[in-house]
């Protein structure tokens, strides 16, 4: 058996394991990251699926993650949402990093919406900003597509337009009606889990980053692979190294739960959006 049709038989199993508790098919997935889980406790029709209990699913060891799968809805909207991701800094092979989202499209998701922690790095952006992501820089020297490729996805897929466009469309809209103030800009993934050093920073804004941070990225790259539609936001939680005070994840917490309210309309609004979009590209 080879690597791809052992990922596959992995997947159907946790998929399985994970049918038995749904009450119907998720259309729009989420991954909520360091600090944001509590999005998934106010679904609607809730029920709650401990990494646990999912076959070949890893448990996160970071503080902030609470590691469950929601079902549930907003809105009309059938969900699935994973409290917490784990990465690759904690030991996971980049397969295991990847799985939860690959598992929320075996669900049925058409689209995923993830969030993450994040540093800024560009001029104007503070603790507690929200920032749509519109392209990323992969730097964690990794990527989950290498090895054999799962069949029938593309060896080599376009990440041209890795963000969807109709999804970061809706994420501003959302945003407006949430009365949020929405900042954009690209995202560089690094493979952490010591925080950028001063000189890193400098060299991470001449590439063109506007925020940092150690997940996101391998699930973006999974996702198109598999041809869901793609949309990220990050939570500015403190000032990349050089910027500001010292670096802590701690911060991290404490910036994100300050924001929960704002994070929370935003993303309610905006996942509202995705399925209506989803709904008349099935209809269609």
């Amino acid at each position: 058996m080879t690597e791809a049709t052992t990922i596959d038989a992995e997947l159907a199993a946790a998929s399985a394991a994970v049918h038995r508790h749904a009450q119907e098919t998720p259309r729009v997935g989420l991954v909520l990251g360091s600090g944001l889980g509590a999005f998934g406790d106010e679904l609607e029709q809730l029920v709650k699926v401990s990494y646990d209990s999912i076959p070949h699913m890893a448990q996160s060891t970071v503080v902030g993650h609470a590691g469950n799968l929601c079902l549930g809805r907003v809105g009309e909207v059938p969900v699935a949402c994973l409290q917490g991701r784990v990465h690759c800094y904690e030991g996971h092979a980049l397969e295991r990093v990847v799985f939860g989202v690959r598992l929320l499209a075996e669900l049925g998701c058409r689209a995923v919406l993830l969030t993450n922690a994040a540093g800024g790095i560009a001029e104007g952006l503070s603790p507690g900003d929200l920032m749509l992501i519109v392209d990323h820089i992969n730097l964690m020297g990794r990527n989950p597509l290498v090895g054999p490729n799962q069949e029938p996805y593309p060896r080599f897929p376009d990440m041209s337009r890795a963000y969807d466009v109709e999804l970061c469309h809706s994420a501003r809209q959302a945003a407006s009606i949430a009365g949020v103030e929405l900042r954009e800009g690209v995202y560089a993934g690094v493979l952490g889990p010591s925080y950028e050093t001063p000189a890193e920073i400098r060299m991470l804004r001449t590439l063109g980053a506007d925020a940092v941070g150690m997940s996101t990225v391998p699930e973006v790259i999974a996702l198109r692979h598999r041809g869901v539609r793609v949309g990220a936001l990050s939570c500015i939680t403190n000032l990349a190294a050089g910027l500001g005070g010292e670096l802590s994840h701690d911060e991290v917490k404490e910036v994100a739960d300050r924001v929960k309210g704002s994070f929370t309309r935003v993303l309610r609004q905006w996942v509202l959006a995705a399925g209506a979009g989803v709904s008349s590209q099935v209809e269609g």
